[in-house]
């Protein structure tokens, strides 16, 4: 699994890019500097040296599922194999290379992944749970929960 390689805590000036950029990431570089009070090159130099920091890990579009034919969204709980786990990052790599695979969280507690997947509907659904988990080696059991409406902040 991937660690980020933050060095030291933010200033209030690397914070404040932070936020804005986390809120709105399409914020031309000229706007970044005027809302936090310092000159053009100076953001550019900054935020440069967040994204070399691992502060910043990437720029994204989020693309509405539905909007695309994916209507069905889910969480899918994943329990892996206790003789398996050498296979973490194996596994965790394969996920992510699925389309269907929209977040993937690798956690402790009770399950060892979450995914969120969104898929075209139920058959698509059952299929990608039953070909890329309950047929894997590694996989103990699954559990998916529907997902009914998706709040990003």
């Amino acid at each position: 699994m991937n660690n980020p390689r933050v060095s030291g805590p933010l200033d209030d000036v690397d914070a404040r890019l932070v936020e804005l950029l986390r809120t709105g990431a399409r914020m031309p570089n000229s706007r970044l500097a005027e809302l936090t009070g310092i000159a053009q090159s100076t953001c550019i130099a900054r935020v440069r040296s967040l994204e070399e920091r691992g502060v910043i890990t990437g720029y994204t579009a989020r693309i509405s599922p539905a909007a695309i034919g994916l209507s069905l969204q889910a969480l899918i709980s994943v329990n892996i194999k206790s003789g398996a786990r050498r296979t973490l990052t194996t596994f965790s790599d394969e996920l992510r290379t699925l389309t269907e695979v929209v977040e993937l969280f690798f956690l402790g507690g009770a399950e060892d992944f979450v995914i969120h997947v969104a898929t075209r509907d139920s058959d698509h659904l059952r299929e990608f749970v039953v070909s890329n988990l309950s047929a894997h080696p590694a996989v103990a059991s699954t559990r998916t929960s529907i997902v009914f409406e998706h709040f990003v902040n």
